[in-house]
Parts: structure tokens; C-alpha cells; sequence
């Protein structure tokens, strides 16, 4: 197979050498996720064996509740990229593999993404009252809007190292 140089970064590399290097990538990337996403849901397990959880209002055991599944979700996503793989690799389809992998990863992203801002909600409304968690929810939603959103997006549009 030839090297074909990729329009997008200007790389020299057969097509199986650019999967194999979005795939490195990718690990690196869901190496990074995965472990935020079990120290947050670690730190979920723990708050039901407290002594002030059933002290917990409704609400708060709701968005409990939530997170709980969301960690779960977001953990099964990780792991689902990794079965893919472990059923697919020999299947010498790479590029696929790649393909699927970096959509489920998007929506772990998502998923981590909107969890993190639960915890928040959680803890502020917990430690601090209700409108101190809603306005620290908001705030971190929108910093994750921010920061997962647009940036990239800003970024993308004006090209690696320009002003």
C-alpha cells in the first residue's frame, strides 16, 4: 500500500498507518476519560453509605439518582469502544473500528460532560442550598458549553496557531 499525504495535516502515511494512529489517539483520549469518569462515579458509590444521605431531600436524591445512572452509562461507553475492538481488531477493518469508536467516545464526552455538571448542582445544593447549586450547575454547564463546544469549534475554524 502507498503513503498518501492526508489534505487535512499534511501527514505522509498509508491509510492503515493513519487508523492505527487515530486509534493510538483515541486510547490516549479514553485513557484520560475513563479514569475521571471512576474517580466520579467512586465518589458516587461512597455518598449512599453516608450517615446524612437519607437526610437528603427528593430532589436531591432524584439528581442523585441521575448521576448514578449517568456514571454507569458514561462507564459502559468506554468500555463498549474497548469490546468493539476486542471483537473487531482481527477483522483487519481498522478505519471502521476508528470510525465507531471516536461516535461512542463523543457521547461518553457528553455524558462525563453533563455528569461533572451534575455534581456540581449536587454538591453546591448539598453543602451550600438550592439556588447556590442551581446558579454552580449553570455556571459549570456553561463553562462546559464553552469549553467543549466552542472553543473547539473557534478553533478548528481559524487553524492550529493563528491569532
Amino acid at each position: 500500500m502507498t503513503a498518501d499525504v492526508d489534505p487535512r495535516d499534511g501527514r505522509n502515511e498509508t491509510a492503515d498507518q493513519r487508523a492505527d494512529r487515530n486509534w493510538n489517539e483515541l486510547l490516549q483520549e479514553l485513557r484520560v476519560i475513563q479514569t475521571g469518569t471512576q474517580l466520579i462515579s467512586g465518589f458516587l458509590l461512597t455518598v449512599a453509605f453516608q450517615q446524612q444521605f437519607p437526610e437528603l431531600d427528593p430532589v436531591d436524591r432524584a439528581i442523585y439518582g441521575v448521576l448514578v445512572g449517568l456514571a454507569a452509562v458514561s462507564t459502559i461507553l468506554g468500555l463498549s469502544i474497548v469490546a468493539l475492538h476486542r471483537t473487531r481488531f482481527r477483522q483487519h477493518d481498522k478505519p471502521a473500528i476508528v470510525t465507531a469508536s471516536n461516535r461512542m467516545l463523543r457521547v461518553m464526552l457528553v455524558a462525563v460532560a453533563i455528569l461533572s455538571v451534575g455534581v456540581v448542582l449536587l454538591i453546591f445544593d448539598v453543602v451550600f442550598g438550592r439556588v447556590a447549586g442551581i446558579t454552580a450547575g449553570v455556571l459549570a454547564l456553561l463553562i462546559a458549553i464553552v469549553l467543549l463546544l466552542i472553543v473547539p469549534r473557534r478553533w478548528g475554524r481559524r487553524g492550529v496557531g493563528t491569532s
